[in-house]
């Protein structure tokens, strides 16, 4: 293995076109002057600047970008200052609205309007003056104008002088500006789709109009004969082509063949697969987002990228029935390093799951993490684990588990060598360790493919997930006359016997990544029992997240309008816009539905 001391960790850098959006920060105020407004400028700034502090402190962009905060030149006491404000926003970049204030305002003369930023209202809850009062009737005009917002408002009553901000309040701040600092990222970017249809799989079946009307992105569409032309006509820096081939050679053991003898591919054929796959991977980057070491070389074009966000490959079947497959470029691409060190991850579905690959883009943007891509394709039964292998599932495992794998193109992060206070975990690339990193791939085994599914070879990653790590099962559906709806299941990874876990992963394909995974029940619905979650779940995809982050993708896809319509998280970490009230407060799970359909996508028909 590469020397640890070896391993860097890249600075933070935005390798897409477009700046990082920031929080504007809108502190209103009581317009009448004379007394009144001159008594709470102090106060309200104070307020503003309170939340700002807060915000820049405890956020960070996906790429590790500082999340920055921009604050009116005034507090806005009427339309003019609204109007100043929003001008300096627009200026600024600013992509995320907060309005905060401790007393009455004049409602619709100093609210946001701008259709586009996701906003909250955070009103002071004091007894001077009324914020509450204030946050009531914003959000009334917000909601009677369509502009659906969010409200912020503690449950205990401050003192005026006190410019702390509650817990209940930070929850409430963390979970909105995550969720509008997502929108605003995605938009302007592209998905880029590499190849078309695989296999009848419906998530590949790009659909341009959800990516348009819902995420603001547009699709890129390249075919996979472009990796054919670019590795042809020598289309990659060669000399860090070199450098990634010796990396690789010295950090990703190959592990056993598993063809039977007559069918494998010699050693030579082998040799020349690797070289064939690391160039797919840094083709597979370059398309993404670009190169300019490709413009010095005299491919200007080539050098520019698609300004991907996320991406995809097809391979199966026309690719991986002729050439090595992509396991190793979508493995090495989730993933936070490779051969140039530490660094953010990309967004790369197999197969061209676009679908999930959206869930993977909500989870990377929400939690700064790498994310899995994996098959929902197996509920084991605790009856049928006993009858195969004698053993009784125990613990978090004693309902049932679900077999999440697929074809060797997981995160490596995922492998659970990353530690939190000790425990396994996924973090951000820049809390990374190269210690860390080397524990990844030291446990990864790059298994020649199996030629039944790839006849034209390369190599899978394989490696089992460690247990008892937080996680969150997630998948965008698109459904005919309902459009896109979004399905979510907290739950853990588990720890199974060694003898257990290889009776069982031998049934299935021995060279792919493993992870069993345990939603959190609630006894009721689809999370009744384990096998529920495997029997309503939407697709044969999931993509799965660091930590439970269930309550940040409802909140994130309340302000997309896409509704949710599976999911097992509690009732009081569920915050949506003020207005979802109105349309079934006793039936939240249809009102999300039915104020997703008036309001429509945000940004358009659909």
């Amino acid at each position: 293995m590469a020397n640890v001391k070896s391993i860097k960790v890249n600075p933070a850098q935005n390798r897409l076109v477009g700046d990082m959006p920031k929080i504007g920060i809108r502190p209103t105020i009581d317009g009448r002057r004379k007394g009144v407004r001159e008594s709470l400028e102090d106060q309200t700034m104070a307020m503003a600047k309170s939340a700002a502090e807060f915000l820049t402190e405890n956020l960070r962009h996906a790429n590790g970008l500082p999340v920055e905060c921009v604050i009116a030149d005034t507090c806005i006491g009427g339309v003019a200052e609204a109007a100043q404000t929003a001008e300096k926003f627009a200026r600024e970049g600013v992509g995320v609205s907060l309005t905060v204030t401790p007393c009455w305002c004049y409602g619709s003369e100093t609210m946001d309007m701008d259709p586009y930023i996701p906003k909250a209202v955070w009103g002071f809850n004091g007894t001077e003056r009324p914020g509450a009062v204030y946050l009531a009737a914003v959000l009334a005009a917000h909601n009677q104008k369509g502009l659906p917002a969010f409200s912020i408002y503690g449950r205990d009553v401050q003192d005026a002088g006190d410019t702390s901000i509650p817990a209940d309040v930070q929850e409430k701040l963390l979970q909105f500006a995550k969720a509008g600092l997502a929108v605003f990222t995605m938009r302007g970017k592209s998905y880029l789709s590499m190849g078309g249809v695989s296999m009848g799989i419906a998530g590949s079946i790009v659909d341009q109009a959800f990516f348009e009307a819902y995420l603001g992105m547009r699709v890129e569409t390249v075919d996979m004969t472009e990796f054919v032309r670019r590795i042809d006509e020598e289309i990659y820096d060669k000399e860090e082509y070199a450098y990634a081939l010796a990396w690789v050679k010295e950090n990703c053991k190959e592990g056993r063949d598993h063809n039977p003898p007559e069918i494998q591919r010699s050693r030579a054929q082998k040799d020349q697969d690797w070289e064939f796959v690391v160039k797919m991977a840094m083709i597979a980057r370059d398309l993404m987002v670009g190169n300019p070491r490709l413009a010095e070389l005299g491919y200007g074009e080539e050098a520019l990228g698609h300004n991907a966000i996320a991406s995809g490959f097809q391979g199966q079947r026309q690719w991986t029935d002729h050439f090595p497959n992509g396991d190793f470029l979508e493995a090495i691409l989730n993933s936070s390093f490779d051969w140039n060190g530490i660094r953010e991850a990309f967004i790369m579905a197999t197969e061209n799951d676009c679908l999930n690959g959206v869930a993977m883009l909500f989870g990377h943007l929400l939690t700064n993490t790498a994310q899995i891509f994996a098959d929902v394709r197996t509920f084991w039964s605790p009856a049928a684990v006993k009858r195969v292998t004698g053993y009784e599932l125990t613990g978090r495992a004693e309902n049932g588990i679900i077999h999440l794998i697929n074809s060797g193109a997981a995160t490596l992060d995922a492998t659970g060598e990353m530690k939190i206070d000790g425990q396994s975990a996924m973090k951000p690339f820049w809390e990374i360790t190269a210690e860390e990193v080397e524990k990844c791939l030291s446990v990864t085994n790059w298994y020649p493919a199996s030629v039944g599914y790839f006849r034209g070879g390369g190599f899978s990653s394989g490696f089992l997930t460690c247990g008892q790590m937080p996680v969150t099962m997630s998948r965008i559906n698109l459904v005919k006359g309902l459009g896109p709806a979004l399905q979510i299941a907290e739950g853990y990874t588990v720890d199974l016997p060694e003898d257990v876990y290889n009776t069982l992963n031998e049934r299935t394909d021995p060279t792919w990544p493993t992870h069993w995974f345990v939603p959190n029940l609630t006894g009721s619905g689809p999370f009744r029992d384990v096998y529920s979650v495997m029997y309503n779940w939407g697709a044969n995809h999931g993509a799965i997240s660091y930590g439970h982050i269930g309550a940040d993708l409802v909140t994130l896809a309340s302000m997309l309008r896409i509704p949710v319509y599976m999911h097992n998280v509690s009732e009081e970490k569920i915050f949506r816009p003020s207005v979802w009230t109105a349309f079934g407060a006793m039936d939240p799970l249809g009102a999300d539905f039915r104020a997703c359909a008036n309001f429509g996508p945000l940004y358009g028909k659909y």
